[in-house]
């Protein structure tokens, strides 16, 4: 056992062999109906948790069936292009999930014969299959002794246990591990093999009760109340103990908006057409290969002079490197985006060309082009709304929005 098990404040008030059957009894009761928990096909189990991470079950759900819709096995996603996979996975954010997704259902078909690793050792050794997620589907899918450490886990046990380390800095959660492991060698040795079950519920627990602050716990419902040093302390809202975050990084620049209007034949009518350029983004970064708005980075812009000028300035900079004339330059408005850890702070300005540039202008950016414009790989003309179908991340209908083009359909 762990030195940091021993001292009788990081213990729960009850053994800990009595706790599974009381978690598991619950859960059989009041856990969620949620479609990943209803197989245990390894590849749809790894799918959901993918999702999972730090997205909010309610958002995957439609994102999970539409997936599985269109690639219901990991052949059918190791066959796939990378551009339909990021389209599919758009407005989920965090998207090298998607890209890691693709890359590992390619690894599993050419090693491993189609099937998974039935170890959480093995799945490590898949391109985005980290310690958490690794366990998660050996525990589940093939019911392997793994321990599952998520936030939801990490709060249950702390407070069970009354552990007032901060939980924020990565050598203190080992605790959870260590005491998680010997939680599910106690159900192994009183005969129960029920691991995938046992860490759902964990998972279950601090998700519905055991809930995070400023919500107060529903200790009132709490199946395994009398094994909480917490509760019996009073000290439910005081942990677990998470130190602060610094500032979140803001990055500005000016996102622009370049169209051009188009005669289309409709039948016996003309109707007109709104194109639009996106420049898709380079991997191995934020949003890798996705299309987006051409923005303007903050460096590049004079911070001393008025939004609009702003704004108008760096749309006719970006013009001009790209040698594109414009009819009409505005600004329309700003952009806040949150992101976990950034948050992006965007002028909008809209431009409208002729309709002499090429259809498709597909083109990298290097140089002069690559320092002002984020280094894109590409830039397309395509039709507005709609995109045709390319990967963009939510940010980009926000931007259409404060354009006045509607968000991409």
């Amino acid at each position: 056992m762990s030195a940091e098990l021993a001292p009788s404040k990081y213990r729960m008030l009850r053994p800990i062999k009595e706790l599974p059957h009381k978690l598991l009894g619950w859960y059989d009761v009041a856990r969620r109906e949620m479609p990943w928990r209803e197989t245990k096909e390894p590849y749809r189990i790894w799918l959901s948790e993918t999702m999972l991470q730090q997205t909010q079950v309610e958002t995957v759900k439609p994102y999970y069936y539409r997936f599985l819709e269109r690639f219901p096995t990991v052949l059918t996603l190791a066959q796939a292009d990378l551009q339909e996979v990021l389209s599919l996975w758009a407005g989920l954010g965090y998207y090298r999930r998607a890209k890691h997704l693709h890359l590992a259902a390619q690894q599993v078909v050419k090693d491993c014969g189609g099937q998974f690793p039935r170890t959480p050792e093995g799945l490590r050794e898949l391109p985005g299959v980290g310690r958490y997620t690794a366990a998660a589907v050996a525990s589940i899918a093939f019911d392997f002794p793994a321990v599952v450490v998520d936030g939801n886990v990490m709060r249950v046990l702390s407070r069970l246990t009354g552990y007032e380390k901060d939980v924020a800095e990565a050598k203190n959660t080992e605790f959870f591990w260590e005491l998680g492991e010997r939680i599910h060698q106690e159900m192994q040795g009183a005969g129960t093999r029920r691991h995938g079950d046992l860490n759902q519920a964990l998972m279950e627990l601090g998700a519905t009760v055991c809930t995070p602050l400023p919500s107060r716990p529903r200790c009132g419902e709490c199946p395994v109340r009398a094994f909480c040093r917490a509760a019996a302390e009073g000290r439910q809202m005081e942990l677990p103990v998470k130190g602060k975050k610094g500032e979140t990084p803001v990055v500005r620049g000016v996102a622009v908006v370049v169209l051009r209007r188009k005669n289309k034949e409709a039948g016996s009518k003309k109707v007109r057409e709104v194109e639009v350029l996106l420049g898709q983004r380079a991997m191995g970064g934020l949003w890798e290969a996705m299309w987006e708005f051409p923005v303007v980075g903050e460096g590049n812009i004079k911070h001393k002079t008025s939004n609009t000028k702003r704004a108008a300035t760096a749309a006719r900079a970006m013009l001009k490197v790209l040698g594109m004339p414009a009819k009409s330059v505005r600004r329309a408005g700003s952009v806040i985006h949150q992101l976990t850890h950034r948050r992006f702070e965007l002028e909008v300005a809209v431009v409208e060309v002729t309709t002499k540039t090429p259809r498709h202008q597909e083109r990298g950016t290097t140089g002069k082009k690559m320092n002002m414009m984020n280094g894109y790989v590409a830039m397309r003309w395509v039709t507005w709304p709609g995109g045709e179908g390319l990967p963009m991340a939510r940010i980009v209908g926000r931007v259409a929005e404060a354009a006045g083009m509607g968000r991409s359909e």
